[in-house]
């Protein structure tokens, strides 16, 4: 009964924003992303982005003025790994904050013989568990250099609803846990390899970091570029699409 008071209350906050046809049409036309969507999914993600924009508290960072586009641009972004999911994938944290381009981050770390290293770590965006999601604004796509900086965060928040990120979000029912860790272990092991020996890789080399950014990176690539990764990594590609329940490579294909 709480859940479905907290869907209908959602829902009515979305239906008051008053987003014009033009603009809808503006930033869907920049965003390949969507391409693949059937009219029903396109209404749906539609409705997911009203509800996302109306239910998180969005902040300007460093000056930015936050506008109907810069909003309506990164919801619908952050909604499309959610289409076949739900909101509540998004809950148990109320923050969205936005910079002009990329931003510096305080980091403290203590080295093996027990240095304290203080700098400042320039990002594109940053999830924190618990906390907001930290975005970088790009008017420009091309400044980005190819990467989804929306698709990449929110997949940490995906992550992070079964704990600390760790690249194995919560399993859907009919999932296997084990067969997931397997297949990212042996696709993860395989890239930080490719990596390392220099290989110039069509995936973003920042996901040999760590398994979570290799999950939040494959992520980029599932809704982003479907058939580059299923031509890659196969297995993962599978697994995402069980996770996700969608098939933008296939939608591609058919089309």
């Amino acid at each position: 009964m709480i859940r479905k008071l907290s869907a209908w209350w959602r829902q009515r906050q979305g239906d008051r924003l008053a987003i014009p046809a033009a603009l809808w049409d503006e930033v869907e036309s920049g965003l390949p992303c969507l391409s693949h969507l059937t009219p029903d999914e396109r209404t749906h993600l539609r409705q997911l982005a009203r509800e996302l924009i109306a239910e998180k508290q969005w902040s300007g960072a460093q000056g930015l003025r936050l506008t109907p586009r810069i909003q309506l641009t990164i919801a619908l972004q952050a909604c499309l790994p959610i289409l076949h999911l739900g909101l509540d994938w998004y809950a148990g944290w109320v923050g969205i904050v936005v910079y002009p381009g990329d931003f510096l981050i305080p980091r403290r770390m203590i080295d093996e013989d027990g240095v304290v290293h203080e700098f400042d770590d320039e990002v594109m965006g940053e999830a924190w568990y618990g906390g907001p999601v930290l975005i970088s604004w790009f008017e420009h796509p091309q400044e980005a250099n190819g990467i989804n900086v929306v698709i990449h965060e929110f997949a940490h928040k995906l992550d992070m609803k079964g704990g600390a990120a760790d690249g194995l979000p919560p399993m859907h029912e009919g999932m296997s846990r084990q067969r997931w860790t397997d297949v990212m272990k042996r696709a993860f092991d395989d890239f930080q390899q490719r990596v390392d020996r220099g290989e110039e890789t069509l995936l973003d080399p920042y996901g040999a970091e760590l398994p979570t950014e290799f999950f939040a990176v494959a992520s980029e690539a599932f809704f982003e570029a479907p058939q580059m990764l299923r031509g890659e990594y196969a297995e993962v590609y599978e697994q995402f699409k069980l996770f996700y329940r969608q098939d933008p490579a296939g939608r591609t294909s058919a089309r």
